[in-house]
């Protein structure tokens, strides 16, 4: 992920997910905004590479206006999802459809467990994912943030796993970071965070666990002003990613001084 061209202290790895290969580490999503020139803009502003769009809810046989046509698909993937789905079963056929149509082979699987929190339901996770590997998917698979549940999915062929930060849509933040920590360290495969970002600070956070890249919506979607919130988060990404590249000082139980104490400061004549 890199701000400019010639901003040699900010170059980066590019992201891999799936032979696929990404300069923005910022994924976003495509549903609530208040129109679809206002998420043309934001996308823009974002920077981002891909975004992500609802099996079940996109137009997909373009004969009316849909926000795919909003979608600059010459420099963004698109990643069909399966949002919606209560079962193992309802997400194949919906990923199934949005290869059909021509949308990708990449597949943001989400099997939800619950109506009211719309957390994820870990065993339809898993079962869907080997199937869906098995019929040729990419799969990134959105999940609960354990680390035995991130192996598992690994371990079944998920080209990425995708831990929720919080519950989605909730702007609660990164409720537990040091789960996510572990699941950075569990697994090989990318580990993208995904739900529950409100701000920008929430973002910079996520990256400064050491986590591959984020994925977000409503928090974009549905500020005051989607556009100028999603260069916020362009910027809280870069300003995460590059400080957990840098290294963080070592936290302590007590203060230390930001001079020496004794000999000399040394300066270019010396």
């Amino acid at each position: 992920m890199t701000d400019t061209p010639h901003s040699e202290p900010l170059r980066d790895e590019p992201l891999r997910v799936g032979g696929r290969t990404f300069t923005s580490r910022l994924f976003l999503g495509t549903g609530k905004y208040p129109s679809h020139e206002v998420m043309r803009a934001a996308h823009e502003a974002s920077g981002t590479e891909c975004v992500t769009v609802a099996v079940r809810r996109v137009n997909l046989d373009r004969r009316e206006a849909s926000l795919l046509d909003f979608v600059d698909t010459r420099r963004i993937t698109l990643l069909p999802n399966t949002a919606g789905c209560f079962t193992a079963e309802d997400a194949i056929r919906t990923a199934r459809l949005g290869r059909e149509a021509g949308l990708s082979e990449l597949v943001k699987l989400e099997v939800l467990g619950d109506k009211l929190t719309l957390l994820p339901d870990p065993i339809a996770t898993l079962e869907a994912t080997r199937a869906l590997v098995k019929e040729g998917f990419t799969v990134l698979a959105y999940t609960c943030d354990d680390p035995i549940v991130a192996q598992r999915l690994e371990e079944a062929g998920a080209a990425a796993v995708m831990p929720l930060g919080s519950p989605i849509g909730s702007g609660q933040g990164i409720n537990n970071p040091r789960n996510i920590r572990l699941i950075k360290g569990s697994v090989k495969v990318p580990v993208l965070v995904d739900a529950g970002v409100g701000t920008a600070s929430d973002v910079a956070l996520a990256f400064e666990l050491g986590i591959d890249a984020v994925l977000l919506n409503t928090a974009v979607a549905l500020a005051k002003d989607p556009v100028k919130m999603a260069a916020a988060m362009r910027h809280a990404a870069l300003a995460g990613r590059h400080a957990f590249l840098a290294g963080r000082i070592p936290v302590t139980e007590y203060g230390r001084a930001s001079s020496p104490e004794s000999g000399r400061i040394a300066t270019a004549a010396s």
